[in-house]
Formats: C-alpha cells, structure tokens, sequence
C-alpha cells in the first residue's frame, strides 16, 4: 500500500502546455488533410469574460484553414454560431447541430451554470465523432458566480460520472487567476489517475488549516467584514478533464 501511495504524483506544468498537448492529439486523429471540427459549448463572449481563452482563435492559429468552428450558446451574442440549450434532448441537440460530429468539444466554465448537466453531458457525447475528444472544465472550490445563475461544483470522479462514455485521457487542476498560467496533473505511473486517493493530494497540496487564532488573524487581514465558519480553506480550484470517446462501435453509449 505504501508503495502505491508513494507512486500517486502531482506535476507541474502548465494550461498553454497541456493545451498544446490536447490539440496534437486532435491533430493526430484528425490527420494531416481533413477539416477539423471544433464544437465550443457556451461560446459566447460577455463583456466579464474578456479575459478567457478565445477558443476560435486558437484553433484558428493551430489548424488554419481545415478548422470548421462552432459556437454554440444558449443566447446570442458575439462568437455564436448557433442558438440552442445545450441541455435539450440529444437529438435536438443534433438537429441544431446540423448533424455534425465533433473532432473537439471544449466546454469551460459552463456545466456550473446549467440546470440539468447530465443532460448537457449527454448531448455532448452524442455529438462527438469516435476518436473525438473532450475539454470538460468545471470548478471545484469557488465563490458564488451567477451567470445567470450558479448550480453545482464537480469533482475529477463527478465530470467522469457525467461523460461515462468517454475515456479519461489527463486530469489537471487550475486556478482562476487571470494570467496564472500554473496546471497540476494527477498521475500514477505516468498515467492518469482517477480513484478516492486524488482526495488526499488534495488535502495534502492545497488545503490550508488553521487553528483558531491564526484564522482570527487571517480574516483580519482581509478587506471588508469576514465570518468565521471555517478554519479549512481551499484555494480557487478548477478540474480539468481531457476525454476521449472511443472508436469501437460497440462502446458505452451515454444515459
């Protein structure tokens, strides 16, 4: 046992990196010649999300002219290319899809806001093409967000629940901070790791306990009123889940 637990890693590394890595997968899937489609779930861009990643234009700088964008987005508004409830039935999903099967579906920061996010999951491995991969991003520890409103906060195993269809390729935790450009993957042996055991990285890497006095002292430090109901604490913390759907026909189709 000791062994085992000895061979669970943390690595540094960062988002540009691991992005990098995900789309020269998608790249070697695709092949050198054939279009690239690219399906963005909650692609519209808002005046407080200026400082996101521009998916559209970093595939376009990745896959030039064989890239073939989709935003999709539940209202309109700037880089939307379709309108649609990512968490209708499949089929409508597909429907307003035109029926396209998807190379890479990037969906961050989206499955919090959403009512029913099993239906989101189902439809968007529906729509993925054999091969495909997945960005799934989602907070695990974070403030309350409304955009509308804000629904759930989802663990490593909770996104793995959600696309019980797709195979977890890597998983990496990230912060929210502007211009932090810091990732930290979760291996054993090199490979990814999803088990009960990410829980003790986690507690051991990232959450802060304070005895009483030095949590008195630390939220009187902070601007504004502060109310004690903790002495544990956990930085901003987003999950990230790199997927990939399987190429056998008989695959686990999504609930």
């Amino acid at each position: 046992m000791a062994d085992a637990e000895a061979q669970l890693r943390v690595v540094g590394t960062s988002v540009g990196r691991e992005i990098d890595a995900l789309l020269a997968a998608v790249g070697a899937a695709c092949g050198a010649t054939r279009p690239v489609r690219a399906l963005q779930v909650g692609a519209r861009v808002a005046p407080m999300s200026k400082a996101d990643r521009n998916w559209r234009h970093v595939l376009e700088a990745r896959f030039g002219k064989r890239l073939r964008y989709t935003g999709l987005d539940i209202e309109a508004g700037v880089n939307v290319d379709v309108v649609h409830d990512v968490c209708d039935e499949p089929a409508a999903v597909d429907r307003a899809l035109g029926g396209a099967r998807f190379d890479l579906v990037v969906c961050e920061h989206v499955l919090e806001h959403v009512r029913a996010p099993w239906r989101a999951a189902a439809a968007i491995q529906s729509v993925m093409a054999p091969g495909g991969h997945a960005l799934i991003a989602v907070p695990w520890s974070h403030a309350h967000h409304p955009r509308p409103d804000d629904f759930w906060r989802m663990s490593f195993a909770g996104v793995a629940v959600l696309f019980d269809a797709l195979e977890p390729v890597e998983l990496y935790y990230t912060g929210n901070a502007v211009g932090l450009d810091i990732a930290y993957r979760v291996t054993r042996d090199g490979r990814v790791e999803m088990s009960p055991a990410i829980g003790a990285v986690e507690q051991g890497l990232f959450q802060l306990t304070l005895d009483h006095e030095e949590n008195k002292a630390l939220l009187s430090r902070q601007p504004g009123q502060r109310v004690p109901l903790s002495r544990v604490y956990l930085p901003a913390m987003v999950v990230n889940v790199v997927a990939r759907k399987p190429k056998a026909s008989g695959a686990k189709a999504a609930s």
